[in-house]
């Protein structure tokens, strides 16, 4: 392996927080921005981002409150995604970064739209992986979430299923899964989320994200707009046992975007944890293709 692809591992002081990332690849090739979703870290792309590097200026950012980044309180720092977004588009800044493809996962998703459409001429292109940004992908399984959203009361928050735990973090990985594919998943992974997800006070950062998903939500018009006026192109990678994002998902990008490009695997909501090298070997060509 040449040592441009090897990854580095790197800390930036932004806006007083500290942001840990993963870096591979050189300034001058085109920058890919991987943004993880919930309970993961930049850990996830940590076997892509090596078959990336060749092609691409990889940065794959731990969002404050996860990973290896600052988990300020909830009365230290706004759990928006919206701020989210604006601490990573500083982090981009710093390093010079002005065009760029983004990954979108989870709640990576919402976080990458605000920077796409505060900025839509900097985006070279979209790599969906479980991202939501239409009604089809909220099926039955977010009944409780909308109705919590619609009425945050107590009462309707112990309506909500318990995934803030141990448990919760692990069946982000499994849930939905039959035994062949659950057999891939290396533990460790969920271990290392639930150990960061115990800092103090990380919880609630993590419920106020929760919370703030239903402003997401209420932007897909938004986005849809976005979609329609700018075309950009996609790549949309889906697991066809995700347990939180229907499948019914990967038609609605298909039905506005004009270069979209879908594949969908015998996999999870995590779906990078068992096909890294299959999503990693389609990104490099996406990227190739569109730069």
């Amino acid at each position: 392996m040449q040592a441009i692809q090897k990854v580095r591992h790197r800390r930036a002081d932004v806006d007083g927080l500290e942001v840990f990332f993963r870096e591979a690849g050189r300034p001058d090739q085109p920058a890919v921005l991987l943004l993880h979703g919930f309970p993961s870290s930049s850990h996830t792309f940590r076997e892509v981002m090596p078959i990336l590097a060749d092609a691409a200026h990889v940065i794959a950012p731990d969002l404050p409150g996860f990973g290896m980044s600052s988990s300020p309180t909830v009365d230290t720092y706004d759990y928006t995604f919206e701020n989210l977004s604006r601490t990573i588009g500083n982090l981009l800044d710093q390093l010079g970064i002005e065009r760029f493809f983004v990954y979108l996962h989870d709640f990576g998703a919402p976080v990458g739209y605000h920077l796409a459409t505060r900025g839509p001429t900097r985006i070279r292109g979209l790599i969906v992986q479980s991202g939501n940004a239409h009604d089809d992908g909220l099926g039955g399984q977010w009944d409780s979430a909308r109705a919590y959203w619609a009425d945050p009361t107590d009462a309707k928050r112990a309506e909500l299923p318990e995934w803030l735990n141990f448990d919760g973090t692990r069946e982000q990985y499994l849930a939905g899964l039959p035994e062949h594919l659950r057999a891939l998943h290396a533990p460790e992974s969920w271990h290392i989320d639930w150990a960061r997800m115990s800092r103090p006070g990380n919880v609630d950062a993590q419920f106020a994200l929760f919370t703030d998903y239903a402003n997401h939500v209420a932007r897909f018009d938004e986005l849809a707009a976005y979609h329609r006026a700018h075309q950009p192109p996609a790549l949309v990678l889906w697991g066809r046992h995700d347990a939180y994002f229907d499948v019914d998902e990967v038609l609605a990008y298909h039905r506005v975007l004009e270069r979209m490009d879908a594949h969908i695997y015998d996999g999870g909501h995590l779906l990078l944890e068992t096909h890294a090298a299959e999503c990693a070997r389609l990104m490099r060509a996406f990227v190739l293709d569109n730069a």
